[in-house]
């Protein structure tokens, strides 16, 4: 997406570290996200079953989104940092509120939390 080639153009580097892993985790994240969002539809209504089967899945979609977020931080030690920049300042802005996005996710994967919490303003 725009965050790995803005990375690669300001690290001016010809990929991004571990392009291989990346594109793996592009794919399981689109994948695993079709069947995460189709909770918002009709959360409420369902037995223990189906919840604890979306929970699973919510958690295991952290996994190629801690690989995304390990990668882009990789990418950037690596580089000559200009901490004005503003495309460096986009950059760690959006890979700190992706990773908080990720934590709060992680938090709301409890099913009680999840419904208690589902059309709230808590969860962005």
């Amino acid at each position: 997406g725009i965050i790995s080639m803005s990375i690669i153009y300001y690290c001016k580097s010809k990929n991004i570290f571990s392009p291989t892993s990346m594109i793996f985790a592009m794919a399981s994240i689109a994948i695993l996200g079709c069947v995460v969002w189709s909770h918002h539809m009709f959360m409420v209504g369902m037995d223990i079953d189906s919840r604890s089967y979306f929970s699973a899945a919510t958690m295991i979609i952290a996994v190629p989104t801690g690989i995304k977020i390990f990668s882009w931080l990789i990418s950037l030690f690596g580089s000559k940092k200009n901490l004005s920049s503003p495309i460096y300042l986009y950059m760690t802005g959006f890979i700190f509120l992706f990773t908080i996005g990720g934590v709060t996710g992680i938090i709301l994967s409890s099913n009680l939390i999840d419904i208690l919490m589902h059309d709230s303003y808590f969860v962005v």
